[in-house]
């Protein structure tokens, strides 16, 4: 069965068009806020601007993810294209996460001893100009982290990101009108535990795709039993789902038909079965007349 690309092309094409606007964004703005970080002493705004950091490393990440395999040509050693770089760009991008909110962490203790003097007049304009930012690069990226793991990496730091904006501006509010130093260090510490769980759940979905798990949505015991008790099938033996990139599952397996069976018919039952029920549109399914055709794996 061939696997009909058109559809993800077009996907690609709309989420690179969308990825280079928010990664000019992001980068114009990252210059500002780490200058301001600097000059006004907060590290809240340093830790967010930390954060947009990897926003703008794991965009171009994700964008030359998506370019390379757009383009990328099937050869003899690369049967499936290069699909599975946008899931090594969404576990990079998840480990920055992690290493970001470790440096906001450790720097945090640092200043405990000794908190710097804040300037928040240039930190809350800034602050106010990196919500801004976000917001229009969280509603640029919403609709496509619904189609592409990659994506939802992006999407996930920009949505942290604006939290993280949110924050500053907080912090910076506390400061002006209080003059409780401490609050810029706890936004900060708050911004990087924000981080974490975000990381570990991408991180975490990258390396399902990686080892070839099967989607967490997928019941494989019950596609089994479904393709057991099909018209014409005896049984079903070398199942295997996992899913090749983002919205890409694809399955094998070998089924035993009866003597009497239809081996096209089989076959197309199958194959309708696993398209329309379970969602899996690429399947590779060899129908065998008895267990002498083929031995099963042990592997």
């Amino acid at each position: 069965m061939t696997h009909d690309q058109t559809v993800p092309a077009r996907a690609a094409s709309r989420h690179k068009k969308r990825l280079w606007v928010v990664m000019w964004m992001v980068l114009s703005f990252l210059v500002i806020q780490v200058i301001t970080g600097i000059v006004s002493g907060s590290l809240a705004l340093l830790s967010d601007a930390g954060h947009m950091g990897t926003d703008a490393l794991g965009l171009g990440m994700a964008l030359a993810a998506i370019t390379v395999a757009d383009k990328a040509n099937r050869g003899d050693h690369r049967t499936f294209g290069l699909y599975r770089l946008e899931i090594l760009a969404a576990l990079a991008n998840a480990a920055f996460l992690f290493a970001v909110a470790g440096y906001v962490f450790y720097e945090a203790v640092r200043r405990l001893q000794e908190p710097p003097e804040i300037l928040t007049s240039p930190m809350l304009v800034v602050a106010a100009l990196g919500l801004v930012v976000n917001l229009v690069s969280w509603r640029m990226l919403r609709e496509g982290a619904g189609e592409s793991l990659n994506m939802e990496g992006a999407f996930l730091e920009v949505a942290a990101d604006l939290i993280g904006s949110l924050g500053v501006v907080a912090a910076a509010l506390i400061v002006l009108f209080t003059g409780f130093v401490y609050a810029d260090l706890i936004i900060a510490a708050g911004i990087g535990l924000f981080i974490l769980p975000r990381a570990y759940r991408l991180g975490r979905k990258a390396i399902r795709v990686l080892v070839q798990a099967a989607p967490e949505d997928l019941d494989v015991a019950e596609l089994q039993e479904r393709l057991s008790m099909m018209n014409g099938v005896e049984d079903v033996h070398d199942l295997h789902v996992w899913t090749l990139t983002s919205g890409m599952p694809v399955a094998s397996a070998h089924l035993i038909a009866g003597p009497m069976a239809d081996r096209g018919a089989v076959l197309e039952s199958a194959r309708r079965l696993l398209r329309e029920e379970f969602k899996i549109p690429h399947a590779t399914m060899q129908v065998e007349l008895g267990a002498e055709e083929c031995t099963e794996l042990t592997w």
